[in-house]
């Protein structure tokens, strides 16, 4: 069974918050704050709850950006626009290198240190649409 992702894309003063990969196969490339959905959660429970492990931060979901479908044998992933709510920015060292804001125009520039395509369309779709 492929996993289902589910993904926040926060946006704050015209920056993006993006988290730095730590797992080895990843190391170094820039993700969404995002991860599996658990066994009887359901996909929106799973984006607010991986943006609070991920980056500290209370989130509440404002709509959903679109489902991403990598090959047959990748996950599916959902991303999910999201405000910040409470908490404070802040990331489990031993999973994450760093998280920090991107303007639109850094994450157009940084391609290729993006972790997947889905995190630079979802961006690009929430841009085109504000």
């Amino acid at each position: 069974m492929n996993p289902i992702v589910a993904g926040v894309v926060l946006k704050q003063d015209g920056k993006y918050l993006l988290v730095q990969e730590k797992q080895p196969k990843v190391y170094g490339l820039w993700n969404l704050p995002a991860g599996h959905v658990d066994q009887g959660e359901t996909i929106e429970a799973a984006a607010v709850r991986e943006a609070k492990e991920e980056v500290g931060l209370d989130v509440e979901l404002i709509g959903k950006i679109d489902i991403f479908q990598d090959p047959v044998t990748m996950s599916t992933k959902h991303a999910f626009e999201a405000k910040i709510i409470g908490g404070q920015l802040k990331f489990p060292e031993d999973e994450i290198l760093d998280a920090r804001w991107f303007s639109f125009e850094e994450i157009q520039n940084m391609k290729d240190q993006l972790r997947s395509n889905w995190i630079f369309d979802s961006i690009t779709m929430l841009e085109n649409n504000k």
